[in-house]
């Protein structure tokens, strides 16, 4: 039926302009949950006021450019009301058809369950996992804090632009949100302003019976701007509370919206029967019946979509932002072209000579220090080059050794490079990605391999967004010695490999390290994780082509000077380990090729011929890691030997641990001679 006939439809009863442009969010999200027979209906009916509000009266952005680099950033932390930022996308007049709300929670749709970034254009960040929608936002509101101390210049606030964020009681519950949010408020990150979807409802009933917490005096002990009960559905009170918010420039603006899920379903409101269910046919027409909405499913009039239609505003916000821009480049010309090199995304032209500036120095050096050193002189040596590099650490700086001469701490009052997270991973973590979504900045960010573990699901986000951040991992193995088996990762670099999207290097010295750190800033589309060393680890001397294909993720690093008969694959400090047994080995008669395979991940996808070389099928296969065994299966085959560990660790200097767990030359020696023994039996 066409708009112009759906204008001239009766109503059951009279509801304004508004009011339609408000329930037009509820019907899509009641009709596409219910053609996908999947979804979350009640926090799209729940929030259709606010997000009215916030997208027609306050939200900067061009729907014909998503990119726009000062644009407003929305993120909906409570990601399972998808429904709601689809509406909004295509109201708005995003390159979301409204096919594609049709084909909701369907295959390789532009709608998916949960909002993901790069399916959808608008969608700032992947959400779902409750909590890290917010945590995002935060690393986007200190992107915007950062940049703007970086190149806004008195008369010029070219970088000038709010995060907002949608979150819900779920999003309050984890424990992410304490990390991300007191970090917030600390940093005074006053372009921050969140809308708390207060309607007592999750997936199991009334949050009563378990979560009881006075939101309000928690978020005013962290240090932010707080605006209690609020009437969610009372959109000139919404609104009085957004500019009272944007008012408070030092601190970041909790919003409290009493709202009622499901909000125009006359039996399912208010209940938890309406947050991840669809409503049914007969509550739908109920619904539409008490809402006044009168048309049919995915019918939209035409009015409503004049009434929404955000593409001229945009145009002529990014217009002006453009103007501002020409007259910023004329009086900072320098800034000017910095600023437009940053947005880009391009990487600074001098930085491929200084990376291999750095190499020749590495080389030249030949030190022997633990790969956390190392990787703080690549640090040194990249960060002078790269100003879009900013760091942290959590609460580990000093172990980490994240820091560098030029560091320089993000403050409430100052911009910086450097972010001390306090004890925080997790929420380093998804800060991080937000750094890296905003744009303008690489982030890297350092805590024990260990506890990668309180980082994963910000690890996993990252890879599913193939965003570049870097996790800086130290303290690799038994070999970090005292602190024990509660510090000692052993299956840690296994499951961080198993992630896809995810590079993870374990660099044997300080040339290697130096690769890992030029490849992780090279990749463009994908996180990378360091995973170093607290011991130190001697130099390993290599021919020209073995320093070219290091870059490959393995390599033959040492081969001996007749036919090899067997091979040892190594990484991080145990390939000192197998150049010892190989010297043993060759003493006694027994040539042995020596493999560092620094990134399994890299190697993985090279060609089949530069692999077979490197691990010809015919040589038996030794394999040593301080780690679990099982990954290395693949590479040794069934008659190979993993030398590893598959127990956790114990409290002793690093020399003992080696010795008790037989990361010694002789076990090594022994492996090799026990796959060659088993090769002479099955050739007889």
């Amino acid at each position: 039926m066409s708009a112009e006939l759906n204008m001239q439809r009766p109503r059951s009863r009279s509801v304004g302009p508004r009011q339609d442009g408000i329930n037009v969010l509820r019907a899509l999200a009641m009709d596409a949950v219910q053609k996908a027979n999947s979804g979350h209906p009640g926090m799209p009916m729940g929030m259709a006021e606010i997000a009215e509000v916030l997208w027609q009266r306050h939200l900067r952005h061009n729907p014909a450019n998503p990119q726009w680099f000062n644009r407003d950033r929305f993120v909906l932390s409570n990601g399972h009301g998808s429904m709601l930022l689809y509406s909004l996308l295509h109201l708005t007049g995003y390159d979301l058809p409204l096919e594609q709300l049709q084909r909701f929670r369907q295959l390789h749709s532009r709608t998916p369950g949960h909002p993901e970034y790069g399916i959808t254009p608008g969608v700032e960040t992947t959400t779902g996992p409750l909590g890290q929608g917010i945590s995002n936002a935060v690393g986007m509101a200190i992107a915007e804090k950062v940049l703007a101390a970086q190149f806004n210049r008195p008369g010029f606030e070219v970088i000038d632009h709010h995060t907002y964020v949608f979150l819900g009681d779920g999003c309050l519950m984890e424990g992410i949100s304490h990390e991300a949010c007191s970090l917030a408020g600390t940093l005074g990150l006053g372009k921050l302003i969140a809308f708390y979807d207060d309607n007592g409802i999750s997936i199991d009933g009334h949050v009563s019976g378990w979560f009881t917490d006075d939101t309000p005096r928690r978020f005013a002990s962290y240090g932010w701007h707080v605006v209690p009960n609020v009437d969610g559905h009372d959109s000139d009170a919404v609104d009085n509370a957004i500019r009272a918010a944007k008012s408070v420039a030092d601190k970041p603006s909790l919003i409290c919206c009493k709202t009622v899920i499901a909000k125009g379903s006359p039996n399912k409101a208010g209940t938890h029967d309406a947050h991840g269910a669809p409503l049914g046919e007969q509550e739908i027409a109920a619904a539409r019946e008490a809402l006044g909405w009168a048309y049919a499913p995915f019918e939209i009039p035409t009015h409503i979509y004049e009434m929404w239609d955000a593409r001229q505003a945009g145009s002529i916000y990014e217009d002006a932002w453009m103007e501002k821009l020409a007259s910023y480049a004329t009086a900072h010309p320098q800034l000017s072209q910095e600023l437009e090199r940053r947005m880009s995304g391009a990487l600074p032209e001098e930085l491929a000579e200084n990376i291999r500036r750095l190499m020749a120095r590495t080389h030249a050096k030949a030190a022997t220090v633990a790969t956390r050193k190392a990787s703080q002189e690549a640090i040194e040596g990249i960060a002078p080059f790269l100003p879009e590099l900013i760091g942290g650490s959590a609460d580990l700086a000093s172990s980490n050794l994240t820091l560098w001469s030029g560091s320089r701490a993000v403050t409430s009052t100052s911009g910086g490079n450097y972010i001390y997270y306090g004890v925080r991973e997790f929420g380093m973590a998804a800060i991080m990605n937000g750094l890296a979504l905003h744009g303008g900045f690489i982030p890297y960010g350092g805590t024990f391999l260990t506890f990668s573990d309180y980082c994963r699901s910000a690890l996993r986000m990252a890879a599913l967004m193939q965003i570049r951040s870097i996790f800086v991992f130290t303290h690799d193995s038994i070999g970090l010695g005292e602190d024990g088996p509660t510090h000692q990762p052993i299956e840690h670099v296994a499951t961080l490999r198993l992630i896809p999207n995810m590079e993870v290097w374990r660099p044997c010295d300080t040339l290697e390290t130096a690769v890992a750190w030029a490849a992780a800033i090279d990749r463009e589309s994908g996180p990378t994780c360091l995973v170093l060393s607290r011991q130190n680890v001697p130099y390993q001397n290599r021919d020209p082509d073995a320093m070219a294909n290091i870059r490959r993720g393995g390599y033959v690093l040492a081969e001996p000077e007749v036919e090899p008969r067997a091979v040892i694959i190594a990484t991080g400090s145990e390939v000192a380990l197998a150049i010892e047994a190989q010297r043993v080995l060759e003493g006694e008669g027994v040539p042995v090729r020596v493999v560092s395979m620094p990134s399994t991940t890299l190697f993985d996808r090279q060609d089949a011929d530069y692999r077979e070389q490197v691990l010809p099928v015919e040589l038996p296969c030794v394999a040593v890691e301080a780690g679990v065994p099982d990954i290395w299966r693949k590479y040794v085959g069934r008659r190979g030997v993993v030398v590893g560990i598959d127990r956790f660790g114990e409290s002793a200097p690093a020399k003992d641990l080696m010795r008790h767990f037989e990361f010694v030359p002789e076990r090594v020696v022994a492996a090799v001679k026990s796959v060659l023994a088993l090769k002479a039996s099955d050739s007889h």
